[in-house]
């Protein structure tokens, strides 16, 4: 493919970019990223990958915008409130890039429709906001030898960490298990400071692009925490991946999502 000579100008920024130049904004063009949540961390990752020129991006989620998503879910404005969020999604991004192939799934993420969800894309982004969903996005795209990025927020923190195929610990070598129900508090009950949904938002669709460019260290291996009231990042290393992980070890016993 060529660029357009529109294309240059929009990505003049990208192009004269040592590490991305016109063939890296080829790929970005061809790439095709799932986010997995249209909410405070799937909203800031979507319009930097639709800004960056992604080419495809799928986004899935079954709510519709409430007036308490305001706050922190910046795809979504005040006349959106009771639209689908996919919807309020799909016409934010392509105004802000015609160059974007915008697909968008009105339905929960599940068991029976992960497979097929995923099937279609080079990286998956864990936007959302519960532990079951997170093990399940893991567990299928280990499956299905899919990278992702998991990113998760609470109150005035942040957490990401990225699996790549072969490379580092799953989701599930990591944490095991979800814990159990009403152990930890959700964004509802606990809170969360909207900016954070943005720093971490925008580091996972970091990820997602220097996994597109091949450019970069991923955050493989690493848990990437942040700290908004000290403003301070800090890095721990995981454990290697782990022989009895229940579906990237030696002997799972996840075969399929959900199971």
């Amino acid at each position: 493919m060529e660029l357009t000579e529109k294309q240059k100008e929009r990505y003049a920024r990208h192009i004269v970019l040592e590490g991305v130049g016109e063939e890296g904004q080829k790929k970005l063009l061809q790439a095709r990223v799932l986010i997995i949540g249209a909410g405070g961390l799937g909203s800031p990752a979507a319009l930097y990958l639709a800004a960056a020129g992604v080419g495809t991006i799928g986004i899935a989620d079954a709510d519709e915008v409430d007036l308490s998503n305001l706050q922190r879910q910046i795809l979504h404005g005040t006349t959106d409130v009771g639209k689908a969020k996919v919807k309020s999604a799909e016409e934010t991004l392509k105004r802000r890039n015609p160059d974007v192939t915008v697909r968008a799934y009105q339905q929960f993420v599940t068991g029976e429709n992960i497979m097929e969800l995923i099937s279609g894309y080079d990286f998956i982004l864990d936007a959302t906001d519960n532990f079951d969903t997170k093990f399940l996005i893991n567990d299928a795209c280990v499956l299905a030898k899919k990278p992702f990025c998991h990113a998760g927020i609470s109150r005035f923190q942040g957490q990401l960490l990225t699996y790549v195929p072969g490379k580092g610990p799953c989701y599930r070598c990591v944490f095991k298990n979800p814990p159990p129900k009403d152990a930890v508090p959700t964004g509802r009950q606990a809170g969360i400071i909207g900016a954070v949904a943005g720093v971490i938002g925008s580091l996972e669709a970091m990820e997602a692009m220097k996994y597109m460019l091949g450019v970069g260290e991923l955050l493989t291996g690493q848990l990437l925490i942040y700290d908004a009231l000290k403003q301070e990042f800090r890095k721990v290393k995981l454990p290697e991946r782990t022989e009895d992980c229940a579906v990237c070890g030696t002997h799972p016993t996840i075969t399929e999502p959900g199971g």
